[in-house]
């Protein structure tokens, strides 16, 4: 996957990308990054890329000629149509199922916004996404693309050393993840639950589901979906409620 940043600050993302799991997919050529400063694009003078928003108000826009020219000049080396995400606080909110389904481009552009916001045609004419990580303000883009593209690139085939890896993790099952436990057996008086220890991986698998559920009733029921639980995970959940009550 080829991985292209729009963004006034590059720096910010040197110590992201060369270090642990990134660094890794690179080095094993599965992910390619390439920094864009849109500022470089600046047909102004000063080169500036923001300017006052018409009709008045606070703050500065992001202007649409440095971000569109860097976007086009980027397409035209792309092998492939990439899919082009717009970091702001009012887009889609960013989930597991949205990082499984970017997993599965050649290419992807992020636009890191600053400032007060972005020329409206940059968002309606450009952007194929706008995504947000959530319902809060960051004085930038950088941040969340960052986190966007950790989620994104594990997902890649190869970049995690064992596959399965992610196929449990909280959100791709549905559920959140079940408890882990590792060496010591006992510490500190606190122990492993005895069936983790039993080597029976079928009483295994039923703990961890019924693990997963109570955690998933308790922090996110929300998450609970009725077609995607069998009859025993309805059973469990009512013993759970009861015992609530």
């Amino acid at each position: 996957m080829k991985i292209d940043i729009l963004t006034l600050f590059p720096r910010m993302f040197e110590g992201v990308f060369n270090e642990s799991i990134l660094k890794k997919a690179q080095e094993k050529s599965l992910l390619r990054f390439n920094l864009v400063n849109y500022r470089d694009y600046s047909l102004n003078k000063h080169h500036k890329v923001d300017d006052y928003p018409y009709g008045g108000g606070a703050g500065m826009v992001l202007s649409p000629q440095p971000i569109f020219d860097a976007v086009e000049a980027v397409v035209r080396t792309s092998k492939t149509k990439p899919r082009i995400l717009l970091m702001c606080p009012q887009g889609e909110p960013f989930t597991q199922k949205k990082a499984e389904e970017l997993s599965e481009e050649k290419h992807l552009i992020f636009i890191c916004g600053h400032y007060e916001g972005y020329d409206e045609r940059i968002r309606t004419h450009l952007a194929t996404d706008e995504l947000s990580i959530g319902d809060f303000i960051l004085t930038g883009g950088e941040l969340a693309s960052m986190v966007i593209i950790d989620s994104v690139a594990r997902l890649i085939p190869g970049v995690l050393g064992n596959q399965a890896s992610h196929q449990q993790d909280s959100y791709s099952t549905g559920l959140l993840e079940h408890p882990h436990y590792t060496r010591p057996q006992d510490f500190r008086g606190m122990k492993v639950p005895e069936v983790l220890l039993s080597g029976d991986h079928k009483k295994i698998g039923e703990w961890r589901r019924k693990e997963s559920l109570r955690r998933t009733i308790e922090r996110r029921p929300d998450l609970l979906k009725e077609n995607l639980l069998t009859e025993e995970d309805k059973l469990f959940l009512s013993k759970l409620k009861q015992e609530k009550s």
